[in-house]
């Protein structure tokens, strides 16, 4: 990436820390984009294929959500970037005028495609049969026609578990294509984070740290992990990897989502996250509230005449009942759907909104422990 690049990204992204908890990790910060300023700890719902399920953009604007997560590999299956970019850009076809993060695909190659990775990129069947190459530079051009505000860099998620050698061997094809991705990289209003693998090997994620910083780019995430590896590993990749991780940039841990793992996170000084969790589980009919989860779907909800949850103020929750919604499910109403995903996000932008008043008074760890003590993890 060349000098010029480097400082025309400066106008457009930016990234400071407003406050750092005084007793553990955490921090507060504001990402400023040509979309607008996100503050953090934020949680991206993901909108796959340029929507998140069962709500309109309006409702996702009128919740007052900051950012959300569309997928390269699926959008560039269908219906394909370059249409998008006739469109004006992701942004003008979904109608949402606030910042938007992209994945590379990634993860698809880890979930889809794993045996078709090769140094050129990793190979996929398209909808009409015909293979498609998917490639550092076909991820970043992708992405860039999409016209994303936050672009990932094109990696192998590693699985888990993984050999040394394995892990390795898939670092270093991560780094050259991470410098593949940067080549690329062309328009500045679009900023370019890098991505820490190295599987539970703690020396391999430092390695890894060091070449991503060595980049100077505008962010940094840590991947590879919400594999399978369960979550003491995966407090333990993250708590010793997040502190070596640049003070000045964001820190995103890509695709974490239950409750219990964003405020783990969040107190080892993680600033985004995502996950398809809040959204997939509503549709399914798991809700989330203060107490934990329920499942809107037991008969013990049948004439039971509460909110979701007292504490939320989601139109579901004001005006609703759970028997109400449970009757929509049972039904097979897609209302249900609908109430029960604006609900989940409305939870998950709660507890993001509450962890940075916490920070902002140093409570950080008091705010965890409180939620902790009376949310039921099952």
């Amino acid at each position: 990436m060349s000098e010029k690049i480097t400082d025309r990204v400066k106008e457009y992204f930016q990234f400071r820390v407003v406050h750092k908890d005084k007793h553990t990790g955490a921090r507060a910060g504001e990402i400023i984009t040509p979309h607008g300023v996100i503050p953090t700890p934020v949680f991206m719902p993901v909108g796959t294929h340029g929507a998140i399920k069962a709500l309109q953009t309006k409702e996702l604007r009128d919740m007052e959500t900051k950012i959300i997560l569309s997928n390269t590999y699926h959008l560039h299956l269908s219906p394909g970037a370059d249409l998008i970019k006739k469109a004006g850009g992701l942004h003008k076809w979904m109608d949402w005028d606030r910042p938007i993060l992209t994945d590379s695909g990634g993860f698809q190659v880890f979930s889809l495609q794993k045996k078709s990775i090769r140094e050129e990129g990793a190979e996929f069947k398209g909808p009409k049969g015909k293979n498609i190459l998917l490639s550092p530079e076909s991820s970043i051009q992708i992405q860039e026609n999409l016209g994303s505000d936050i672009m990932m860099a094109f990696d192998e998620c590693i699985p888990y578990p993984a050999d040394r050698k394995y892990t390795m061997n898939s670092i270093d094809r991560t780094h050259r294509w991470l410098d593949r991705c940067i080549e690329s990289w062309t328009n500045p209003r679009q900023a370019l984070f890098g991505i820490i693998q190295g599987s539970t090997y703690r020396d391999l994620r430092e390695k890894c740290v060091e070449e991503v910083v060595a980049r100077d780019l505008p962010g940094i995430a840590i991947g590879g992990v919400s594999v399978g590896e369960g979550p003491e590993l995966m407090e333990e990749i993250v708590s010793y990897t997040a502190p070596i991780m640049p003070e000045n940039k964001p820190r995103y841990v890509m695709g974490v989502g239950n409750p219990e793992d964003l405020l783990m996170i969040w107190e080892n000084g993680i600033d985004m996250s995502d996950c398809i969790i809040p959204t997939k589980f509503a549709r399914g009919g798991t809700l989330f509230t203060n107490r934990g989860k329920i499942r809107i779907r037991h008969r013990n909800y049948r004439r039971d005449f509460f909110p979701i949850d007292p504490n939320c103020s989601c139109y579901a929750c004001e005006n609703l009942t759970r028997s109400y919604i449970k009757h929509l499910f049972d039904s097979n109403e897609i209302l249900g759907a609908i109430l029960a995903t604006a609900h989940n996000i409305a939870f998950y932008k709660s507890l993001a909104e509450r962890a940075r008043e916490a920070i902002l008074e140093d409570r950080y760890a008091e705010f965890k422990k409180d939620f902790l003590a009376n949310y039921s993890i099952q």
